[in-house]
């Protein structure tokens, strides 16, 4: 039995948590009576007397981001507890959708296209938590903008979906997305063209001379392949090659890198995903010799499952993340932090303090719509300023980005990630 099925077991009967539950720190208690996956909290604490309104949420539960997609359920279960089970005086029904196949073992555009669709379906569903993916934004923003519902992601750093970069984003976006022409979509990340950029002054002061860059042909792996080495040149490195897509169902990449190895780079960079072979590229790189050479990747592998999958191999590489890891965290998030160490018994995936706070975002903005009404929500959302969350205090600016700029370094030791440094662009 895999995790996310053993786990969920476990979110069947508390998809939205007891209140006290939070409160309780992981010690034991009764399992309550089984109930359906979208069934609200036996008691909550806040005022429900207007009825129920339903969260969703839809990323990976299925595959090698299995964890970051069941942490982050846990931590969104937090996030209601923590404000009562209830907001705007409804009582908040959290139902969780898996947006991964087992056959693929990662995310499905057809699976993103049924849990949009199935939102906008349900007249009780508010809000759209996800995606985990920028590929599957794509994909799900359309469907929910002509239905007015507002999605916030945790973790979508790919700037075309929300804003124009000239010689970086498609020519469409990002109004492709927002077929009304009226935005329904908001983000708790940076973007991505912050992220390569810092990954390479880190690549450069890491003592990188040359660099060969890889992608998974991705939308999100693809474009931060892309303002990596345009990035790369700007600092003076010199890139032997790519960005360059790999056939990521390959068996193996031995001749791949038998290749890269030739052109002698001092580092590899592959845009991508643990779930296109992230793991498999760092395994082939090894047991081509290349030894002393680095091996860093973006965000979509700062993940449990790109270590599970390379070994070994995985020792030493590098991760940038578009923000700090939650051991990092000072304040509330701190304290949030201890908390889901102690009441889950291990360290949170990166990304679910980010979904806590997309999480606690939403509820806010049931609060001050205070009605069941898709558009007021929205606009309510798309109005958050000087929010006081786990990350700080920051807002969405009028494309939906957060004004957060923070990014974090960090690097495989003794087979766990570990922050190494916070990231700061030279001159700012």
């Amino acid at each position: 039995m895999n995790r996310f099925k053993r786990f969920l077991a476990f979110i069947v009967i508390t998809i939205l948590v007891v209140p006290a539950l939070a409160a309780c720190g992981g010690g034991a208690s009764t399992p309550a009576p089984a109930a359906s996956p979208a069934s609200p909290a036996a008691s909550p604490t806040g005022d429900t007397s207007k009825g129920t309104i339903k969260i969703v949420s839809s990323w990976p539960l299925t595959g090698q981001a299995e964890k970051v997609g069941t942490d982050s359920v846990k931590a969104v279960q937090m996030a209601i507890a923590d404000h009562g089970g209830a907001a705007g005086g409804y009582a908040i029904v959290y139902e969780p959708m898996d947006d991964a196949t087992a056959a693929k073992g990662a995310w499905d555009s057809a699976k993103e296209s049924e849990n949009a669709n199935k939102a906008i379906a349900d007249s009780d569903v508010m809000v759209y938590l996800g995606t985990f993916n920028s590929g599957a934004a794509k994909i799900s923003i359309p469907i929910l903008n002509q239905a007015g519902l507002a999605m916030i992601s945790e973790a979508n750093t790919w700037p075309g979906l929300t804003k124009k970069i000239e010689g970086m984003t498609d020519a469409n976006e990002p109004d492709v997305y927002y077929p009304t022409g009226k935005r329904n979509y908001a983000r708790v990340v940076p973007t991505d063209d912050l992220q390569g950029s810092l990954a390479a002054q880190w690549a450069k002061d890491l003592g990188a001379k040359k660099v060969y860059v890889l992608d998974d042909t991705e939308l999100y792996g693809h474009g931060i392949a892309l303002i990596f080495a345009d990035a790369a040149k700007k600092l003076g490195l010199e890139v032997v090659g790519g960005p360059e897509g790999i056939d990521k169902k390959a068996p193996d990449y031995r001749a791949l890198m038998t290749n890269i190895r030739s052109k002698a780079p001092d580092l590899i960079y592959f845009g991508g995903i643990t779930e296109n072979n992230a793991g498999k590229l760092a395994q082939d790189m090894r047991a081509a010799g290349m030894t002393d050479v680095k091996f860093m990747g973006p965000d979509g592998v700062f993940t449990e499952g790109f270590i599970d999958a390379a070994g070994s191999a995985a020792e030493g590489a590098y991760a940038t993340f578009g923000g700090l890891p939650a051991s990092q965290l000072t304040g509330k998030g701190a304290d949030w932090y201890q908390r889901f160490k102690q009441q889950y018994n291990e360290d949170p995936e990166a990304y679910a303090v980010y979904a806590y706070e997309a999480a606690s975002v939403a509820l806010n903005a049931i609060d001050k719509a205070g009605t069941k009404d898709r558009v007021a929500i929205l606009e309510a959302v798309r109005n958050t300023k000087d929010f006081n969350g786990l990350l700080g205090t920051w807002s969405f600016t009028d494309t939906g980005d957060t004004t957060l700029k923070t990014m974090s370094g960090n690097q495989v030791k003794d087979g766990k990630w570990e922050f190494v440094k916070t990231l700061e662009l030279a001159g700012q």
